[in-house]
């Protein structure tokens, strides 16, 4: 069993990061486990910002969105020579594994530390994009596809009373997930994802077919990694004669207290995580698929794509 294990938040926070870390120390103090936390990411790992935590070290953090860890972006982890210097600062702690919570690039970022060194990993999926391979669920996605459905709901109120188009973008640079789900569940007319193509000439005829039959609005969900939202609504505004507007947004949607379901299933991923890093299970990443806690290979996670739930793209076409 290891004796001393450390955790980091990478990348792009996600609400539920904060549940996960304190599931992750409260069990592995709990088992006996020396626990450290390295603040901001591989950036603090290469800064030795690092320090043991305690049980009230986690403390009235389970409520909170962002990340108590904080989190960085860091080109130099890119690098041999700064896996070789953040390897070299946790062994010298006397580190003997280290639990990655983040998206696809962390996890890749951990998934080179532990092939060239054979260091211990484990990684949890923290991401509101819910792009990573071998699972449905990542941490925070639940979280950020309600902050939209809030905004769907009241664009839909101005909509309505002003006979607009309504454009809303959201995040997505490569995975359409948030737009496709929010879009089905708000009630979106369109639906634009990188996944799929789309015809905007189509769509202006669409519309403008709709309105004629006495349509009073139209809500379109738009990842931003499939087009932007104003050229979006430019286009449908120079093509028709329907008032158009543009919602971004933005990075509200990584805010906000979790829901329940991220809260509970960060903590469960996190219980596993501490438990299988423990006892020296390495190289996976824990999510959730078809409702079970799931183990997947973290090479495996990072060099596959994951794609969009067909069933999801089916309904889409058929509700709208």
């Amino acid at each position: 069993m290891l004796k001393s294990i450390a955790i980091m938040t990478s990348g792009g926070d996600s609400p539920g990061m904060n549940a996960a870390a304190r599931a992750v120390a409260r069990t592995a103090l709990y088992e006996g486990v020396k626990v450290w936390g390295i603040t901001d990411g591989y950036h603090g790992l290469l800064e030795e910002n690092l320090r043991e935590l305690q049980s009230r070290d986690v403390g009235d953090i389970i409520q909170r969105g962002g990340t108590f860890l904080g989190t960085a972006r860091c080109k130099r982890w890119q690098t041999p020579e700064g896996r070789r210097l953040g390897h070299e600062n946790l062994i010298k702690r006397g580190i003997e594994g280290l639990c990655v919570i983040g998206g696809d690039g962390s996890l890749r970022g951990a998934q080179l530390l532990s092939e060239e060194y054979g260091f211990p990993i484990v990684g949890l999926p923290g991401t509101i994009d819910n792009d990573v391979w071998g699972m449905d669920y990542t941490i925070g996605c639940d979280t950020a596809a309600n902050t939209i459905i809030d905004a769907i709901n009241k664009l839909r109120d101005t909509a309505s009373a002003h006979r607009r188009v309504i454009v809303l973008e959201v995040m997505g640079r490569g995975s359409g997930w948030l737009a496709l789900v929010s879009g089905i569940s708000g009630g979106a007319e369109y639906i634009i994802v990188p996944e799929e193509e789309f015809d905007l000439e189509q769509l202006t005829q669409d519309l403008s077919r709709a309105y004629e039959h006495g349509k009073r609005y139209i809500l379109i969900v738009v990842a931003e990694g499939a087009a932007s939202g104003q050229e979006v609504c430019d286009y449908i505004a120079s093509h028709t004669d329907i008032e158009t507007r543009v919602s971004v947004l933005g990075h509200i949607q990584r805010g906000g207290s979790p829901t329940v379901i991220d809260r509970v299933r960060a903590s469960q991923l996190g219980e596993q995580a501490a438990l299988a890093l423990i006892s020296g299970l390495s190289g996976v990443v824990f999510g959730y698929s078809k409702g079970h806690v799931v183990s997947v290979n973290l090479y495996d996670a990072v060099n596959n794509k994951k794609k969009l739930d067909p069933d999801y793209l089916h309904l889409a076409k058929v509700l709208f």
